[in-house]
């Protein structure tokens, strides 16, 4: 794990003084010992990121939703709008760190049962690809538990690549479909 002074300023990017928002996915279907139910770990995730300096402009409501993939447990998911001066790359160390911090194993495999994942949706930069990290998320436009939480949020965000808002994906997503003949 990264040291306190490590996760409080990465690369320096305090220095730059450039400030920068995110849109941050909570997922959790795990209890964790000391902590308590999913909705009580994604409370801690915040907390503890709140703590190493991201400013939350506002945290959505908290939905249920079933698991993707083998997992059976249901999951408890939120979004967050968020604004530090860390950059992409940070944002992963730091997220990644929390998730450390509160148990989360990674052992390969897509879609387990986890304590906390925090997906980095999007940031004000546009698109920023490196290894280990894609933004915007490849399948948040794939996923209601992220878009229905992130237009509460942010609802007139919009995604680089479609150029839609968060509101008008969610609306597509989760619009009836005909049948088809």
């Amino acid at each position: 794990m990264s040291t306190a002074a490590e996760l409080a300023d990465p690369a320096g990017d305090l220095a730059a003084k450039v400030s920068h928002r995110y849109v941050l996915a909570f997922g959790s279907n795990m209890r964790v010992a000391g902590i308590g139910s999913p909705s009580e770990v994604i409370k801690a995730a915040i907390e503890d990121l709140e703590d190493l300096g991201l400013w939350f402009h506002s945290v959505s409501p908290f939905i249920r939703s079933a698991a993707v993939g083998p997992s059976s447990r249901e999951y408890t998911n939120a979004v967050a709008l968020v604004e530090t001066y860390r950059t992409p790359a940070s944002m992963l160390l730091l997220a990644r760190a929390v998730e450390d911090g509160l148990r989360r194993k990674r052992r390969g495999q897509l879609w387990k049962a986890r304590t906390i994942d925090i997906d980095i949706v999007l940031w004000d930069g546009g698109i920023f690809v490196i290894e280990d990290l894609a933004i915007p998320h490849p399948r948040f436009r794939e996923r209601d538990f992220v878009l229905g939480p992130a237009k509460t949020v942010a609802a007139d965000w919009h995604d680089p690549v479609t150029g839609l808002s968060l509101a008008q994906l969610f609306a597509r997503l989760t619009r009836p479909r005909g049948v088809t003949r």
